[in-house]
């Protein structure tokens, strides 16, 4: 059976973030490169992650925490981000389990269009 993508999109990985993940596509709206980034999480994909931010804010690697697995992503609100805009905002819920422990990372990420493609800058974290 085809794994489902962890982005919460109901699509298989491998046709839905997976290509994106491969470099066969690009995130075409900051929603999209957020759900990305999201599932590159949850697959510990930190090339992708690295990629995909900006180079002023990216820092040199990804701290994945030991034993936590993000399992669910809720998108709140968007504002642009769309394929003709040039900037976004995404506030998101990530849900995960440390051990046994749920735990959730409310988040309002901004987004920017960098050489032309979707890149994340920074988020605060309520």
């Amino acid at each position: 059976m085809a794994k489902t993508c962890p982005c919460g999109v109901g699509s298989r990985y491998r046709d839905c973030c997976g290509r994106l993940h491969r470099g066969a596509a690009a995130a075409e709206t900051a929603g999209e490169l957020m759900r990305s980034r999201f599932t590159a999480f949850a697959v510990g994909d930190e090339p992708y992650l690295l990629r995909t931010w900006h180079p002023a804010t990216r820092p040199e690697r990804i701290g994945f925490e030991d034993g936590t697995r993000w399992t669910r992503l809720e998108i709140v609100r968007e504002e642009g981000g769309g394929p003709g805009d040039n900037k976004g905002v995404v506030e998101f819920r990530a849900h995960y389990l440390a051990g046994s422990e749920p735990g959730e990372l409310h988040e309002v990420s901004r987004f920017v269009r960098h050489d032309g493609a979707w890149v994340y800058v920074r988020g605060k974290v309520s």
